[in-house]
């Protein structure tokens, strides 16, 4: 019952994955703020909520049946750890990003909204999660398991940044919707490109290769989009000056 219902969860997860992984480039690339960039902005934000939910689903299946599971791999304390409790926390911060990157954007205009019992739940889910993973990763001298669990900690503290500010910047919210969205996209592509590789090369499933393609290419995305919206911050504020200029009386120095 385990194993096919763990079949079923896999196939109901490529498709939402798939979707996601076209889904993504489109708000990126296209005009922000938009028609384009709303719609599949709201595609890849769901199918981020989708995909992570089942995974949570995999994970325990696999926690639960670990060698019926991943029958190629036959460790089952592998299995347990990187495919069951790593998957569970990279699968809950996949959720954390794609709601935290959506209630930014929605709730720019009333940030206080943003403490909603599934936002800050999330938070603790990820401490727990990413706490889990590295301390087991400690206890089998696996490395991947220790650095990924950093990105959890990072993200948990820079949401609690933005969450605890009592009256955040006009584009802070715009940075953590980049910063949150894009990261959720960084995990959908390493689950596709890591994940994916053992059924078809197991031994290539833990490559740092695998790995830091996905993370280099998502982080200089969000250092690319945070740059541009901060130089457009700084450029907005000089063209309000000269404008109050313009309207100054004649001899009244500005």
């Amino acid at each position: 019952m385990v194993v096919e219902a763990f079949h079923l969860l896999v196939a109901c997860h490529i498709v939402t994955g798939a979707i996601g992984l076209v889904a993504f480039w489109i708000p990126v690339l296209s005009q922000k703020g938009g028609g384009r960039h709303v719609l599949f902005g709201r595609i890849f934000t769901i199918c981020m909520l989708l995909t992570g939910s089942i995974a949570v689903g995999i994970s325990s299946s696999t926690l639960l049946a670990p060698l019926a599971t991943h029958p190629a791999i036959p460790d089952a304390v592998l299995v347990e750890s990187i495919f069951g409790w790593m998957m569970l926390y990279l699968a809950i911060l996949t959720i954390n990003l794609a709601w935290f990157g959506w209630l930014a954007a929605i709730n720019k205009r009333d940030h206080g909204k943003n403490w909603e019992w599934r936002n800050l739940l999330l938070q603790v889910l990820v401490l727990i999660t990413a706490a889990n993973c590295l301390v087991r990763g400690l206890m089998i001298d696996q490395v991947l398991m220790i650095g990924i669990s950093f990105v959890g900690f990072a993200t948990v503290a820079t949401n609690m940044w933005f969450l605890v500010k009592s009256s955040p910047g006009p584009m802070d919210w715009l940075l953590e919707h980049i910063k949150s969205l894009v990261g959720a996209g960084i995990s959908v592509y390493t689950a596709f490109l890591a994940f994916g590789a053992v059924r078809y090369m197991p031994e290539a499933a833990l490559s740092p290769v695998l790995w830091a393609i996905p993370l280099v290419t998502g982080v200089s995305i969000i250092v690319y989009q945070q740059r541009k919206v901060k130089r457009r911050g700084k450029s907005a504020r000089p063209r309000k000056t000269r404008k109050q200029a313009d309207k100054a009386p004649a001899g009244i120095a500005t």
